[in-house]
């Protein structure tokens, strides 16, 4: 079985894939618009932000799973890959803290004006009096977009600092907010209303694109500083860009719209040749800590699938089948008797939509749950009664 892992990846954690008893390929380097055919003869393919398309799914009959050696999965066809049957699964966590401290990092960059500082002393510039303009942030309200693993981590450091934080995500309520110490903001424009300084960390999804639009950022008191190290598409450009020319919020992002898929690249912005905007490179989960986290979480799930059939974290499996009957079949542990089972389902024309069977201490008899796209006939199940190996047979909706 061949393994390809398409990024960089910690030469450690090579080593215990190979150790997996798989045949490992290393080429961080492929681009994506080779990889389809580097990926041609993948069981396996482990990727970081590397784009994996539809036709690397098209290409690549043998590809079983596909590890995203991150949080998110939007660099994946998703859907190209549920369509082929092929699990799709991400190192959700793995990097919170990297990126929670980046956060925090930008909001006292912005506020103490770090890298103003660091320029004009390299320049031979002394003033102080400019300087210290900062208001710093203790007792300040921050506002926290998004509360999964990185959204909570920036709230614990937020308070250390002495911020009040006020939070909002779907799945935020009261009982949850009480636990996390922070008071729950009914939507993004009461967030950023109630914020003077606002943190993004929502996952990128269709209901997430643009969502910090001109109506939240219009909330934002002035000279509010915005910190973006989810994704650049959960903010409308257009309107962040004339809310940072305006002068009424000033910006720190690590993540830009139509940034560079290689590592090194030459690249423009308009946001960051303004004023009031400090700019990192896509560097959120790039410490050596997070990056053999996530390493050692591709290798467990990986270790996972091959040992168990099992795959951790997977994105793609349908939380809900289309089964409409479920039939239990308690068995023999013979062989031929499950074929007989599903080939009487298969006669009466029904669907298979998921099968799981267990087997019993001694192996001698085993019970099998059959999901099915429509309730047999009682002729049907009066069939699978009446073979030799059956010991029950019951069937009832779902």
């Amino acid at each position: 079985m061949k393994l390809l892992v398409a990024d960089a990846f910690p030469k450690d954690r090579v080593q215990d894939l190979a150790a997996l008893g798989v045949e490992v390929e290393l080429e961080p380097d492929v681009s994506a618009k080779d990889l389809p055919e580097a990926a041609r003869d993948a069981s396996i393919l482990v990727v970081r932000g590397k784009q994996v398309t539809a036709e690397v799914f098209e290409r690549a009959a043998a590809l079983s799973l596909v590890v995203r050696a991150g949080a998110g999965v939007n660099t994946i066809d998703v859907a190209a890959a549920s369509r082929r049957g092929v699990y799709v699964t991400n190192c959700p966590g793995q990097n919170a803290i990297a990126v929670a401290e980046l956060a925090i990092g930008l909001l006292l960059a912005l506020d103490r004006r770090i890298p103003d500082n660091v320029s004009e002393l390299r320049a031979g510039r002394w003033d102080k009096k400019r300087f210290s303009e900062a208001q710093g942030l203790h007792g300040r309200t921050l506002g926290v977009a998004g509360l999964g693993a990185i959204g909570r981590a920036v709230v614990a450091r937020a308070q250390a600092l002495g911020m009040r934080v006020v939070a909002w995500s779907r799945s935020l309520d009261d009982g949850r907010a009480k636990a996390l110490g922070v008071e729950r903001a009914a939507d993004l424009v009461a967030l950023a209303r109630a914020s003077d300084h606002l943190s993004l960390h929502l996952p990128l999804k269709p209901e997430t694109k643009g969502a910090v639009n001109a109506q939240v950022l219009g909330a934002l008191r002035p000279g509010a500083c915005l910190v973006n190290t989810a994704r650049a598409e959960v903010v409308d450009q257009a309107a962040l860009l004339e809310a940072v020319k305006s002068g009424r919020i000033r910006l720190a992002t690590d993540v830009f719209a139509g940034e560079p898929e290689k590592g090194q690249a030459d690249f423009r912005s308009e946001l960051t040749d303004l004023p009031g905007v400090y700019g990192t490179h896509h560097i959120g989960a790039s410490t050596a800590q997070a990056q053999d986290a996530i390493a050692r979480e591709a290798v467990r799930i990986v270790a996972a699938f091959l040992r168990t059939g099992e795959v951790p974290n997977c994105v793609n499996v349908a939380r809900k089948t289309p089964a409409k009957a479920r039939l239990v079949v308690r068995h023999l542990d013979k062989v031929g008797v499950l074929a007989g089972v599903l080939g009487a389902v298969r006669e009466a024309g029904i669907n298979v939509e998921e099968v799981r069977n267990t087997i019993f201490e001694e192996a001698r008899a085993a019970s099998c749950t059959i999901d099915l796209g429509e309730r047999p006939a009682d002729a049907v199940l009066a069939k699978i009664r009446g073979a030799g190996e059956v010991l029950f047979v019951d069937c009832f909706d779902v």
